[in-house]
């Protein structure tokens, strides 16, 4: 490796797979390449899944989740993790007892890690059990660099009611909950702009809504960037911005024609 060389970046998702493609681990390692970085999986579930909705569901075992993380990290090393799809408060447990191992394996602290709380997908089936979310809450959220919740599942971590439409405020509850970073993301917001809150400041990433677009594996696509982006060396906010806007990009350019439902994002330039 000469002095212009640069290390590829390795970023780890655990996830759900989504066999229809669109959202998931399949959404998190395009944006992976999109990003050019290396991306690594630990599934946590396996969902037969399509554009019009959710037919079923299987939890992968805590044990062959903690086997996936270790195999990764033991070997290829780990720069930045990506948590979305949970389900249960056991899938919990194990992925942080697997942060747990990446922090001991780690040489100088353990890596940025952005948690996107999956509770509800694109076609509205339930993906995190509701015994799962304090586990959710107690577990995970006091350890991540960046939690990016939607509006709703903003909501639910804050315990705030179905009217509550201040973003700003639920950002600031869900920071109170232990993430370094909070980004409340713009889909079910009027603006279509990403709310960041550190704890310092408040900051609007705009961004254009795209409604003739294809959303499906938005939420997935922008954690992912997130993550690879810290993983490259990016401050939170930096890294935000650039995940806002290429997000968007995949939604502008999602794949329409894909299924009779919502059609999943494209990141890669497909179409």
């Amino acid at each position: 490796m000469t002095g212009f060389d640069i290390p590829i970046r390795r970023v780890l998702t655990i996830a759900g797979s989504d066999s229809g493609g669109g959202a998931g681990i399949q959404a998190d390692l395009k944006a992976f390449a999109a990003c050019r970085v290396h991306g690594m999986t630990a599934i946590t579930a396996i969902t037969a899944q399509s554009t019009v909705g959710v037919d079923a569901i299987e939890a992968v075992s805590p044990a062959m989740i903690l086997a996936q993380v270790r195999s990764v990290a033991r070997d290829i090393g780990v720069d930045a993790v990506k948590i979305g799809m949970l389900g249960t408060a056991a899938t919990i447990g194990a992925v942080a007892r697997a942060l747990d191992e990446l922090d001991e394996i780690a040489a100088a602290g353990g890596p940025p890690i952005v948690l996107d709380p999956v509770m509800v997908s694109e076609s509205g089936a339930r993906l995190l059990e509701p015994d799962a979310r304090r586990a959710l809450i107690d577990e995970l959220l006091p350890r991540v660099t960046v939690a990016t919740p939607n509006l709703p599942e903003a909501r639910v971590l804050a315990g705030a009611g179905e009217e509550e439409q201040d973003a700003a405020a639920l950002a600031r509850a869900v920071h109170a909950l232990g993430p370094r970073v909070v980004i409340v993301t713009g889909g079910h917001r009027s603006e279509a702009a990403d709310l960041f809150y550190d704890g310092r400041q408040i900051v609007e990433i705009s961004g254009q809504r795209h409604p003739t677009g294809a959303a499906h594996g938005s939420g997935c696509t922008h954690s992912s960037v997130l993550a690879a982006r810290l993983a490259l060396g990016d401050a939170p906010l930096d890294a935000a911005r650039v995940a806002r806007r290429r997000a968007g990009e995949a939604v502008r350019d999602g794949l329409r024609s894909i299924g009779a439902g919502a059609g999943p994002v494209d990141i890669l330039g497909i179409a």
